[in-house]
């Protein structure tokens, strides 16, 4: 019998997050391990009126394209890839791995080439997402690997995963939406600020704010989400922040990262573990190494590191700070082949200051 969770995140993603509507053309992203939900999401498609398209991937197939590849290979973009992500309405992208360190030991120089070359794909993908002509959703199917990585069994797991996307609520739907209100009267509130100071034990940072537009993190792009994000003014930051949860990027796992800024841009960065790789992705391009995003998690749902950002970006009383590239609907002007969430949990003290009055203190917002 198949779980009923799954048909409800199945219609959650296609109903709710991107709005199939009839005629339109859909771009279904997973692999073999996601067939569960890549059934009734390819099935709820359909019912919208909508044309699916699968996309198959698989974790091992990159594997050897960046064991064996030759540079040419590795910096090789297929035409049709291009022609999805520039023609088509939507895409939801599930990821399901089955091993999350798959590519752990694969050089990083190689990876970055992969990346690079991604980079104007991932640059289509902003500005349609920005212009409304594009709506994308990116979610995650509950594996046994996750779960190891999250210290849970695999049933513990499905339960928080599903729960943290509200499907153990009646509506779903309505959850969201009350979500979404909440976020938006916060939004409203910073609509015409300038200035934030952050300051706590791991984090002392100022940064401009002004003309740049916080988002609406409400689960339309996230399945689950829950945050409020910009991109900061890309050469006002300075100061320093520690990181208090290992950031994995590209299946590393980087520990005890802090980073110093001057004018935006990171001058000094260390980690207690895999500092060689966070060196590296700092050094892919200019972008790197400023701010494309600053974001505050409001899912209180989530309560516990799992090392999947997807969700722990998402943990009520953090923030998290990305290195590369912004999104511009919230303003950004930082462009990279990068994007990398880090995240630093503020309940034990931190605060937000904006133009001088206090808006979040220890993990609750005060306005």
């Amino acid at each position: 019998m198949s779980d009923p969770r799954i048909q409800k995140l199945a219609r959650l993603l296609v109903h709710y997050c991107v709005a199939v509507q009839p005629g339109d053309k859909v771009l279904i992203n997973s692999g073999q391990t996601a067939f569960p939900l890549l059934k009734e999401t390819f099935r709820e498609v359909l019912r919208a009126g909508g044309h699916p398209f699968h996309s198959w991937r698989e974790d091992e197939l990159m594997e050897i394209l960046l064991k064996e590849g030759s540079d040419e290979q590795l910096s090789y973009v297929a035409e049709p890839t291009r022609l999805l992500y520039e023609t088509y309405d939507c895409s939801i992208n599930i990821a399901a791995a089955a091993n999350t360190r798959i590519l752990s030991g694969i050089d990083p120089t190689r990876q970055r080439l992969v990346q690079k070359a991604n980079q104007p794909i991932m640059a289509t993908v902003m500005q349609r997402s920005a212009a409304g002509d594009f709506r994308w959703v990116a979610t995650m199917f509950p594996t046994a690997a996750y779960a190891q990585d999250a210290d849970m069994s695999l049933s513990e797991y499905e339960e928080f995963v599903y729960n943290a996307c509200y499907l153990d609520k009646a509506d779903p739907v309505a959850e969201w939406q009350r979500m979404a209100a909440q976020q938006k009267a916060l939004i409203a509130w910073l609509s015409d600020k300038k200035q934030m100071t952050v300051k706590g034990p791991n984090v002392d940072l100022t940064l401009s704010i002004a003309g740049r537009t916080f988002v609406n993190g409400d689960g339309r792009h996230n399945m689950p989400c829950g945050e409020i994000f910009t991109g900061p003014v890309e050469q006002s930051v300075n100061g320093w922040v520690r990181f208090t949860y290992p950031a994995i990027h590209q299946g590393r796992e980087v520990d005890g990262i802090e980073l110093r800024f001057e004018e935006g841009r990171v001058v000094a960065a260390s980690a207690q573990k895999n500092e060689e790789f966070l060196q590296s992705v700092l050094a892919t391009d200019e972008g790197a190494r400023y701010l494309g995003e600053f974001a505050i998690g409001t899912n209180q749902g989530i309560s516990r590191f799992t090392r999947s950002i997807l969700f722990d970006e998402k943990i009520g009383g953090t923030i998290h700070l990305a290195v590369g590239a912004g999104y511009p609907e919230s303003g950004s002007q930082n462009k990279s082949a990068v994007h990398w969430d880090m995240i630093c949990d503020m309940r034990d003290g931190g605060q937000i200051w904006v133009d001088g009055e206090l808006f979040y203190d220890s993990g609750r917002f005060a306005v």
